[in-house]
């Protein structure tokens, strides 16, 4: 996507400030807020890669006042409702519709830890040839789709290196938008800092970005 949603590269937010000991969440509604996240996802009702397309349906100005939990939160209930799950008004009033059929939560307590330790899967075990090798150069393609995609702006139209081949893994652009999984091959695509960011970077600096076949072309 184009928008404030995509920040990785982006100028005039200022310097991260790493916070020392830092807890894993920040107040009580933060875990289960995260929570709520995991028990909803094991419906199957979307992808992960849906999922974080949500977040960039917020508008720019919410997107930038909201702390990372409640973006998760707003995530959610978007699809809970998209799903079918639960209806708006049964989110806003916390009540549930007359007549409403309780249904069986498809995660127990003794599957958390393993969904917490795997996470999404998005690997897939499916015979794909790939398109490059590792030390071969590419090129990423300059696109700007009104959707969702995982080549960040900082990095289209940039020339890299094939470093290494991970496999064969779900292509987000189509997942997040139930047009298929359309299964391809991943990889680590070295990028030097003055490629990325100019003359002022560091000539002894580059990046690693993951980077799916239909993002790249050879140089």
């Amino acid at each position: 996507m184009n928008g404030v949603h995509d920040m990785g590269g982006m100028q005039d937010f200022g310097p991260v400030h790493p916070e020392s000991n830092e807890p894993a969440f920040h107040a009580l509604w933060e875990g289960r807020a995260f929570a709520l996240n995991q028990a909803a996802g094991a419906w199957r009702k979307w992808s992960v890669d849906a999922w974080r397309h949500k977040f960039e349906a917020l508008p720019p100005a919410d997107y930038l006042r909201m702390s990372y939990y409640e973006r998760w939160f707003a995530a959610v209930s978007e699809l809970l409702v998209d799903s079918g799950l639960v209806t708006r008004a049964e989110i806003e009033n916390g009540e549930p519709a007359p007549g409403y059929v309780k249904a069986t939560p498809p995660l127990t307590a003794d599957q958390v830890p393993f969904m917490l330790r795997s996470g999404a899967i998005a690997s897939r075990d499916v015979r794909v040839v790939s398109r490059f090798h590792a030390g071969q150069h590419v090129r990423t393609l300059n696109i700007n789709p009104t959707g969702h995609t995982r080549l960040p702006r900082y990095a289209r139209d940039k020339r890299g290196t094939i470093h290494r081949d991970h496999g064969v893994y779900v292509f987000p652009d189509t997942s997040a938008h139930s047009l298929g999984e359309k299964p391809q091959h991943v990889y680590s695509v070295r990028f030097i800092a003055h490629e990325l960011w100019g003359e002022q970077a560091s000539a002894r600096d580059a990046v690693y970005i993951d980077l799916w076949d239909d993002y790249l072309e050879p140089a």
